[in-house]
């Protein structure tokens, strides 16, 4: 065969390959075989409490340790795999790799009374002791935090709430402030407006908690659009088994959220959907004033340009109200309310961005 007749061939035999390979990749991803390597990011539990699961990942055999620890806040309702999607897309692994100890606090599936908790708890408890546990882990070290959605609301309260924890900056992604302009909640304070509150909060009350299929159907509905034209994008997308792998980890994740707690969904929906108190800075708690003025470490919050659920605006509000912060950062990265924490472009955008921020406090004197 002649060089000539090699080239001409060669076309349709990657052609039939290539139609081959995207057979493969839709059947694969249809019956759930395993395309995203879900494997999760070696640790050891080295602290328990009511709703708190403290996680030590392994360090890197050869990969010197640098730098403060970590300790990683998911928000309530979401696993805590939301940090450690999958293999090559974990920003666990992404932190672990770079030789910073890296911690994560998992809240587990609600059980018996779990479900009257409120928000006070992990603010007044398993926040503070996680991160006392980390510093104490580490010769006394300040603790840098990174919470996703809630769990930087969670993280930034307790800071407040605790100005002599441990903490030496505050990391969030796509954690809201202001609601005061968002689109999906006008409705709900049309129905509150006529009602006075009283049917939402009443079903919340009766209902405990909010079922983990719930929670589930409420996430996906902030991205019902995506979901809809999901079938199409799989098809034109059947060649790219990276793509396929992302798709079928962040399912994972979407299909398999945990119940919320009733008593923190009724302050929620109180406090921030219908009075939007934490617009302010200033929420009362059982027992003491929550002000974010009183945050003194260095803060990032880094927004989705996608997100439907938590918009650039109500997540960059928070600037307005850390007065007393000495660094505050609001960047923007590509993609949605989860696709900003463990999109295919986080490695290079809002990873960066969280990883510089403690690189840049590491060796600051608190």
């Amino acid at each position: 065969m002649t060089d000539e007749d090699d080239t001409t061939a060669s076309p349709s035999l990657l052609d039939w390959k290539e139609q081959r390979d995207a057979v493969v990749n839709l059947w694969d991803f249809l019956v759930g075989r395993n395309i995203a390597d879900r494997s999760r990011t070696p640790s050891d539990v080295i602290d328990t409490g009511r709703t708190r699961q403290l996680h030590r990942y392994h360090r890197v055999e050869g990969v010197r340790a640098k730098g403060l620890p970590v300790l990683l806040v998911p928000p309530l309702g979401s696993q805590a795999a939301c940090f450690d999607l999958r293999r090559g897309l974990s920003l666990a692994e992404h932190l672990v790799n770079q030789g910073r100890p890296t911690y994560l606090v998992d809240y587990g599936p609600l059980k018996g009374d779990d479900r009257k908790i409120g928000i006070e708890h992990f603010i007044m408890d398993v926040l503070p002791a996680a991160i006392r546990k980390v510093s104490a882990d580490n010769m006394g070290r300040d603790v840098h935090l990174v919470g996703w959605c809630m769990g930087g609301l969670l993280s930034i309260g307790t800071v407040a709430a605790y100005p002599d924890l441990p903490v030496r900056t505050v990391g969030m992604v796509a954690s809201p402030f202001d609601l005061s302009d968002h689109p999906l909640l006008k409705p709900v304070r049309g129905v509150a407006k006529l009602t006075g509150g009283r049917v939402v909060g009443t079903t919340l009350k009766a209902a405990g908690s909010i079922p983990a299929p719930l929670v589930s159907i409420g996430f996906k509905a902030t991205a019902l659009p995506t979901y809809l034209k999901k079938p199409r994008t799989l098809w034109s997308r059947r060649n790219d088994r990276e793509f396929l792998a992302q798709i079928q980890a962040v399912d994972h994740i979407m299909n398999n959220m945990l119940a919320y707690p009733g008593r923190a969904t009724l302050q929620v929906y109180q406090r921030m959907a219908l009075r939007n108190e934490v617009a302010t800075g200033r929420v009362q708690g059982p027992t003491r004033m929550i002000d974010l003025a009183d945050v003194r470490v260095p803060v990032t919050n880094v927004a989705g340009e996608g997100d439907v659920l938590v918009p650039a605006k109500a997540a960059h509000h928070v600037g307005e109200l850390l007065t007393n912060s000495p660094d505050v950062r609001l960047p923007l990265a590509p993609g949605g309310h989860l696709g900003v924490l463990t999109g295919t472009k986080a490695p290079e955008t809002t990873w960066t961005h969280l990883t510089d921020l403690m690189a840049s406090h590491d060796t600051v004197s608190g």
